[in-house]
């Protein structure tokens, strides 16, 4: 299921200067996240952007979770 949704995050480098976008439109995942860090709900972005569906919205945060998932190293240096 998940790699389905993640389809809909395409990357064309001639296109939105090669940042992840919405099924190859001008449409950044970038885009999204944005809106809902500023309080747009979920239903505000489908009914001002009609050609955003539900799954767009779900395949952005997804790909940002994966993307900011990564192994944290922690070294200790001796004092010597």
């Amino acid at each position: 299921m998940e790699n389905e949704i993640l389809n809909r995050i395409t990357v064309i480098p001639g296109l939105m200067g090669g940042k992840p976008t919405i099924r190859a439109m001008r449409f950044t995942v970038n885009d999204i996240l944005e809106l809902l860090a500023n309080g747009v709900s979920k239903e505000e972005i489908l009914e001002d952007f009609p050609y955003i569906e539900e799954d767009d919205i779900k395949a952005c945060l997804l790909y940002a979770a994966q993307k900011t998932n990564h192994p944290v190293i922690k070294v200790e240096l001796n004092a010597a």
